[in-house]
């Protein structure tokens, strides 16, 4: 006796949009990681005082563009985080629960107000 075996379909995210931007979201996860890991090697060039060695990397055109990729990446990806927190997050006030635009509003504005605050002083610093 033979057991059935459903044929594989590597493109089942392209069905719908809905997983089509799940599964980017979840990709982008690379380019935040190395995000994560750029801000780590110039937080160590400058405690290490190799701060022209690290600028010198920084100015080829690959890290440039990957880094342009990941600006872009990271943000796709912060958006769609945020969005999805109203389906995660229930706030209930008396009783009534917060509507969702609450929610995903009050998100997308801290993080405007946080990234105003640190272009506020990494900008300053530059003068």
């Amino acid at each position: 006796m033979t057991t059935y075996r459903a044929p594989r379909d590597f493109a089942w995210f392209l069905r719908r949009r809905t997983y089509t931007v799940f599964v980017l979201r979840e990709l982008t996860s690379v380019f935040v990681a190395w995000t994560v890991v750029f801000l780590l090697l110039l937080a160590d060039a400058v405690l290490g005082g190799t701060l022209a060695d690290f600028a010198a990397f920084a100015r080829q055109p690959w890290v440039i563009a990957l880094n342009l990729v990941a600006l872009v990446a990271t943000a796709f990806h912060s958006v769609t985080f945020l969005n999805l927190a109203p389906k995660a997050t229930v706030v209930r006030l008396d009783g009534y629960r917060l509507p969702s635009w609450m929610i995903q509003g009050g998100n997308h504005t801290a993080w405007l107000v946080i990234s105003a605050i640190i272009a506020f002083f990494v900008l300053r610093g530059f003068r």
